[in-house]
């Protein structure tokens, strides 16, 4: 693939030079064309050199979706730098804590507090600097992705792909020249990653800048997209907007549906396969740090109900138990990779340390593999539950509340108990005017689940407990509990 990549400084003139009407980005207000983009960012790239910005270093970019934010990056890449990619509106200690391990050359967005070289969004004078094309550059790792790991530590998944890429190779199913759809956050890995291939090789963006149910698949249809990755709880809210609702869509452009980033439970994931038929639905596994990953398409799906795939070409997956040592078929065990390169050959940390098995890498899941290859997730191995001795999965539980009808999601942890160990303590956010109450829920996962697996206790709460990726940080809400206490 070597000889047949191009610099990402240099893809958007690449697309240009090809397609100069074509369009990059289709945002509410506007419509940019790969020309345009180039010429913006090449502006851009220049006030960010102004600063002091060169080849190798860190930029954080705290911005929201938005033409700001494609502008933004390109121009990094387009002196050699590096993004790092930090959400917007963290909390103050967080936002500090990253930018003492990154050390950025500069902060774009609202700084967390003074001290911080930082540049805004919509800073003036953008016209005064050039827009003719910059000396090609090759940023050394073409992103910083901050964590979302539940632990509250700060940690920077740097990878080690330099900027470059074949413009003719389609990422995860993409064709070049697709129309794809962006529902998601760019601050999380998945969005970011997609999106950001997807222009390296000529396709359109359409851009929601915040999800919405509806939206999404009126865009789809009006934009005639081909390609879009969701995350389990946008599937959810589609699927809440009721039959008589979803039967108005058939998306016939939409070659591809890829959901990836959280679980997702079986009778969900059932539920899109007889909308949009196998075919067209599939399932992505795998880590920010890219030491491997497992792909399933509807069809096998179906054969291999509630499998995430198997591995893709250039990993391998072993599942391994607390000394290292292989499970047997069907047993659950940690899930560990190892890319073609080996350990460290893909990433590397700030800010933490790899968890690695000799030359095997831990995911933090747990499953099992059968006959065939098929990796199986349980659930996180710091998520486990084990009341009276018996293994609890949050996931299953979760799984099982959110298939109520008058359920927006819900975070399921373990409680310290006195008889048990730990109890299941469920937390549940009802749909908005729906009214809930504990034996309803209980009643209703009855019919689910094992009597073992049941909550001991259920709270209702109104606030969101999922990010915008599907992630519930099940750790941060176990300690605010017994903080309670």
């Amino acid at each position: 693939m070597a000889n047949d990549t191009v610099a990402f400084s240099s893809i958007l003139t690449h697309h240009a030079r090809r397609s100069p009407s074509r369009m990059a980005l289709i945002l509410d207000d506007c419509s940019v064309s790969f020309e345009e983009l180039d010429v913006r960012t090449n502006r851009r790239a220049r006030m960010l050199a102004a600063q002091g910005v060169g080849h190798g270093d860190f930029v954080t970019v705290a911005l929201p979706n938005g033409l700001a934010f494609y502008e933004t990056v390109f121009a990094i890449w387009k002196l050699g730098a590096i993004p790092n990619i930090v959400a917007a509106k963290l909390p103050r200690p967080e936002m500090e804590a990253i930018l003492d391990i990154v050390r950025p050359r500069i902060f774009i967005g609202n700084p967390p507090g003074p001290g911080i070289k930082a540049l805004a969004a919509d800073a003036g004078g953008l016209d005064q600097y050039s827009a003719d094309p910059l000396p090609e550059a090759v940023s050394p790792h073409w992103k910083a992705i901050t964590s979302g790991g539940s632990t509250g530590r700060p940690k920077v998944i740097v990878d080690a792909m330099p900027a470059r890429w074949n413009p003719e190779e389609g990422f995860l199913g993409q064709r070049p020249g697709d129309v794809m759809l962006n529902p998601g956050p760019l601050y999380h890995n998945a969005p970011f990653h997609c999106i950001f291939m997807g222009l390296c090789v000529g396709n359109t963006i359409v851009e929601m800048g915040r999800f919405d149910a509806l939206r999404s698949l009126q865009l789809i249809e009006a934009h005639q997209v081909n390609w879009v990755t969701l995350v389990p709880t946008m599937m959810h809210r589609i699927w809440h907007l009721g039959p008589e609702t979803l039967s108005r869509f058939t998306l016939p452009s939409l070659r591809m549906m890829l959901h990836m980033a959280a679980p997702c439970a079986p009778w969900l994931k059932e539920a899109w396969i007889d909308w949009l038929g196998s075919e067209r639905v599939h399932e992505y596994y795998g880590t920010t740090e890219a030491i491997g990953s497992t792909m399933i398409s509807g069809t096998d799906w179906l054969a291999h109900r509630g499998s995430v795939g198997r591995v893709r070409d250039g990993y391998q997956l072993a599942i391994l138990d607390a000394d290292g040592q292989p499970r047997p078929t069907g047993e659950v065990g940690e899930v560990y990779f190892r890319p073609q390169g080996g350990a460290g050959s893909t990433y590397h940390y700030l800010g933490s340390a790899a968890k690695r098995m000799g030359e095997w890498e831990a995911t933090g899941d747990l499953g099992s593999v059968d006959a065939e290859g098929y990796l199986y997730l349980s659930d996180r191995r710091n998520d486990l539950i084990i009341s009276g001795g018996a293994n609890i999965y949050p996931a299953e539980v979760e799984a099982a509340i959110d298939a109520h009808p008058a359920v927006r999601t819900s975070a399921v942890i373990g409680l310290p108990d006195e008889e048990w160990g730990a109890r299941v303590h469920a937390i549940v956010q009802p749909l908005a005017g729906m009214d809930l109450d504990e034996r309803e829920i209980l009643d209703f996962v009855a019919e689910r689940l094992a009597r073992y697996k049941l909550p001991k206790s259920v709270e209702f709460t109104g606030e969101p407990l999922r990010d915008e990726a599907g992630k519930v940080r099940r750790a941060a809400l176990r300690d605010a509990r017994l903080g309670m206490k």
